[in-house]
């Protein structure tokens, strides 16, 4: 079974400390991102099939959504349908990130 590579909050904080190269990419709904975000890209997930060609292949991209569920499912996805093997799931999803790394950001 394959398996979907993971990164942790403190991992992508340093990786945006460090600006590493890497792309971001925010799974959830346009809704959601207007009550909290982390700056990167917005593709939602039942659009990432058709946008795949926007995801990028020659650098590490993490995907992250609420809780990290659907982006561990579209990162599943992409390697299985698409051949990517550069992706990575934020575990804890922005809730992770906004308790852990920002508490001044809104938890919902």
């Amino acid at each position: 079974m394959e398996q979907v590579k993971a990164v942790n909050v403190q991992e992508l904080k340093r990786m945006q400390d460090d600006q590493f190269d890497f792309q971001l990419i925010d799974l959830r709904e346009a809704d959601e991102l207007d009550i909290c975000h982390i700056n990167g890209m917005h593709i939602p997930l039942g659009e990432i099939d058709v946008r795949a060609q926007e995801i990028a292949r020659d650098k590490p991209v993490v995907l992250h959504c609420k809780t990290g569920r659907r982006s561990y499912m579209a990162a599943l996805f992409l390697q299985q349908q698409h051949g990517f093997d550069n992706l990575y799931s934020l575990d804890g999803g922005i809730i992770a990130y906004a308790k852990e790394i920002d508490p001044n950001m809104t938890a919902y």
